[in-house]
């Protein structure tokens, strides 16, 4: 058998991953213009032992005189041809994966999210805890406010003449009407004013013995006193015979002995008519018409 006769293999194709598009078109007009070169002879370049199938050689017979008069025709098809038609499918980029989402995959990305995270609920924790705090101040001041105001009772008790014959003493009393729960009071100096015309004039006061102002620890009651003096001239007489005298009382009340801003401010003030030493008892009888002997005091409503 020589060189000639012994079966040919047929030529080894390129790897067509390696190939461009531009070289996969040349190949694809290289293999075209081959197949009419064979089908346009009739089939005399054909392989020994083959035959053409009857439907192949006539469909080559009507495309081969078209395509062979102009070769440019296949290669203007393939340049027409849409790229995302001829082109090899590329696999899914990492950065695509999830539906469009693989950069949450991020682990910077996630760090960050977890503290958003954290932030957010460390804002929720703080603003849950104040708004705690500001309900329980809230009702503690409510508490408060009502132990002070409806919890406690303040009276002037009466007005005395002092041994002096121009002094006045007045006795005050407050109560907590709750033992079991104590408050703190801490009581400012009492003031004395005296009416004059249409304006009040203060007049000198002191507590008896000296005593200063102090915090008194109040379960149940206790008297506090004044002592003054209302050597005034022109005291206006809105009953005849007697002064309008005004008795002020300020305190500070805590439910602790120590307090930091839980403290309650109450102003009580007592008006009340007072007879002045030396005064003619037959003469205010006289005027006021008094059915006994006339008071040393006579309290008023607050006005």
């Amino acid at each position: 058998m020589t060189a000639r006769d012994a079966p040919q293999r047929p030529p080894q194709l390129p790897d067509l991953r390696q190939l461009t598009e531009a070289q996969k078109d040349e190949l694809i007009l290289s293999l075209w213009e081959t197949l009419l070169a064979v089908e346009g002879a009739g089939g005399r370049d054909r392989p020994r032992g083959g035959a053409a199938a009857p439907g192949a050689a006539a469909l080559a017979t009507r495309e081969a005189p078209a395509a062979a008069r102009n070769p440019d025709d296949l290669h203007e098809r393939i340049r027409r041809t849409a790229p995302s038609r001829r082109g090899r499918q590329q696999p899914p980029a990492r950065g695509t994966r999830l539906g469009g989402f693989g950069f949450l995959e991020s682990k910077l990305l996630a760090a960050v999210l977890v503290l958003i995270g954290i932030g957010f609920l460390a804002d929720f924790g703080v603003g849950w805890y104040q708004r705690r705090a500001l309900a329980a101040r809230d009702q503690a001041a409510l508490a408060l406010r009502n132990a002070a105001f409806a919890g406690l009772y303040v009276e002037l008790v009466r007005v005395a003449h002092e041994p002096d014959g121009k002094s006045y003493r007045a006795t005050l009393t407050m109560q907590n009407t709750d033992p079991a729960a104590p408050l703190y009071v801490m009581l400012n100096p009492l003031r004395v004013f005296v009416q004059t015309g249409l304006t009040w004039q203060e007049v000198p006061s002191r507590a008896p013995g000296g005593a200063g102002p102090g915090v008194v620890t109040l379960a149940g009651a206790k008297d506090y006193e004044v002592v003054f003096s209302a050597d005034l001239p022109n005291w206006t007489q809105l009953i005849p015979g007697y002064m309008h005298v005004l008795i002020e009382s300020d305190m500070l009340i805590s439910r602790r002995s120590d307090p930091v801003d839980d403290i309650i401010e109450r102003n009580n003030r007592f008006y009340v008519y007072l007879k002045p030493q030396g005064s003619d008892d037959a003469e205010i009888k006289r005027r006021s018409k008094f059915p006994g002997a006339p008071p040393v005091f006579i309290p008023m409503p607050p006005h």
